[in-house]
């Protein structure tokens, strides 16, 4: 078999394989490098997995509260910690077969092993340093592996992993990262999380759920920063009614490890100082990109803050060169890097009319209960830009659809350019948001205005009207409130 390739990609994470599917489509033949498992984090251990969890923690959620719902539960509803994490292990297992299956099937030939770039054009495979961990399926004999493979197109896609602050390392044991977090062979009585991003909440929310006793400790004004304030400010307070507790403008400052347990030292913006004493610390404050051991430096690639530095299309400095997804930087979604991909290998087979990256159109979802979803431009963002702006809000306890569902606490919020009528951002917080934001995302990509939503027939009784009448509120025509 030909070492030749048209396009070789370095990583099988979201962004890799799609972007492999949709080079072989059009007719170029493509390989795939990857060093421990197809789907890579997100699939593995990130996305897919925890929404897993978070759909035990959601039932059991419901469980606890089905009196609410006219329900009697003969017995006690209880988490076997063992069968939730075997159940997403076994999700996450699924999936990685069927990236298998799809690679075959587009002809994508996948080698395994440490790539490493010696020269423009090529690649050298190594052996794999890194052990294959569940959930990937046992490497077929006879595949291919070591060796030199070139290609007049490499596409850098090997995404990020935790970050870690100096002195609070994890250790796998008593401070943990998503890994950890995500498959614990107990379930610890306590918890501190450092960081409250996407990732910091959703485990703060799934083990709440679990009965844990969780403390998030967060170093801005607001959790979940990028949030609209007053969208994350509503997703505090249902939080906190859930039993959380939430401690912002503060860090960890200094973790001690006891036996079993840590005693997390948390100084707020004051320099006041106190003390937390839990089982266990998820360490959540971000991600970096995986550009070491690569060979960047050798051919000079530019990078910066730990990401490599590309054009709307992939490109990098180097000709020939590209990278995808997180390790080409923010925002570090799997979705941006699937597009990211797309977009990447459409220019290089010189499609026409192959649009550049438009990251203001990027939806962010956040799983936690509640359910946070936005796109485009936050209020503050908006007032910051100089924009003339009309707000408009809906509760979800205003809607049929959220009161019969038991879901009524949460709203719904758009902004609008004053004076074009232009969408130019949209942020939810509450029961399935993370459905209902991709009705503003298509609005938004189409450069939708108000009067083209207003005159859009929403179906009731459904958590989408909310949506249309958001956008009536903000030109004083809401309906239903």
């Amino acid at each position: 078999m030909s070492n030749v390739y048209d396009v070789i990609i370095i990583g099988s994470g979201p962004g890799g394989y799609v972007t492999a599917i949709r080079a072989a489509q059009l007719g170029l033949k493509t390989a795939i490098i990857e060093r421990e498992h197809l789907g890579g984090i997100c699939l593995n251990w990130g996305c897919i997995p925890t929404k897993a969890l978070l759909r035990s923690a959601e039932i059991l959620d419901h469980a606890n509260h089905a009196k609410s719902y006219g329900l009697t539960l003969n017995g006690t509803m209880t988490a076997d910690v063992k069968d939730v994490v075997a159940r997403s292990r076994g999700v996450s297992a699924r999936l990685n077969g069927g990236v298998a299956f799809l690679m075959k099937k587009n002809k994508i030939d996948v080698i395994w092993g440490e790539a490493k770039l010696t020269k423009p054009g090529e690649v050298v495979v190594g052996k794999m340093t890194k052990p294959v961990v569940e959930p990937q399926n046992p490497i077929p004999k006879g595949v291919l592996g070591e060796g030199t493979y070139t290609a007049k197109h490499i596409i850098v896609a090997t995404g990020a992993r935790p970050r870690a602050l100096p002195g609070i390392e994890p250790d796998g044991k008593l401070i943990w990262t998503y890994f950890e977090a995500m498959k614990p062979d107990f379930m610890p009585k306590s918890l501190v999380v450092m960081g409250s991003g996407a990732i910091g909440i959703e485990f703060a929310s799934f083990y709440r759920s679990m009965g844990v006793d969780v403390t998030v400790v967060e170093l801005m004004a607001n959790i979940m920063p990028v949030e609209d304030v007053e969208i994350s400010t509503l997703a505090r307070k249902q939080l906190e009614k859930r039993g959380l507790k939430i401690i912002t403008e503060a860090k960890v400052s200094k973790v001690e490890k006891g036996t079993n347990s840590i005693t997390a030292h948390v100084e707020t913006k004051d320099g006041k100082v106190q003390t937390i004493t839990a089982d266990r610390l998820i360490s959540a404050v971000g991600v970096q990109g995986n550009i070491e051991n690569l060979g960047l430096e050798t051919l000079g690639v530019k990078t910066d803050r730990g990401c490599i530095v590309i054009d709307g299309y992939g490109k990098t400095n180097v000709p020939g060169l590209y990278a995808i997804g997180d390790v080409a930087g923010p925002p570090m979604l799997a979705h941006k890097a699937e597009h990211e991909g797309v977009i990447c290998i459409e220019k290089i087979a010189g499609l026409p009319n192959v649009h550049p990256m438009d990251k203001a159109k990027i939806p962010g979802c956040t799983y936690c209960n509640p359910q946070v979803a936005s796109v485009g431009l936050t209020e503050a963002k908006a007032k910051a830009d100089g924009r003339e702006i009309r707000v408009g809000r809906y509760n979800f306890n205003a809607n049929g659809k959220a009161i019969a569902l038991g879901e009524d606490q949460g709203m719904i919020k758009t902004i609008f350019d004053k004076k074009t009528g232009e969408l130019i951002g949209a942020h939810m917080v509450g029961a399935e948001v993370t459905e209902l934001i991709q009705g503003f995302v298509v609005a938004m990509n189409l450069e939708t205005t108000e009067e083209e939503l207003m005159h859009t027939i929403f179906p009731h009784p459904t958590l989408s009207e909310m949506m249309k009448e958001s956008v009536l509120d903000a030109y004083g025509r809401v309906l239903n409130a």
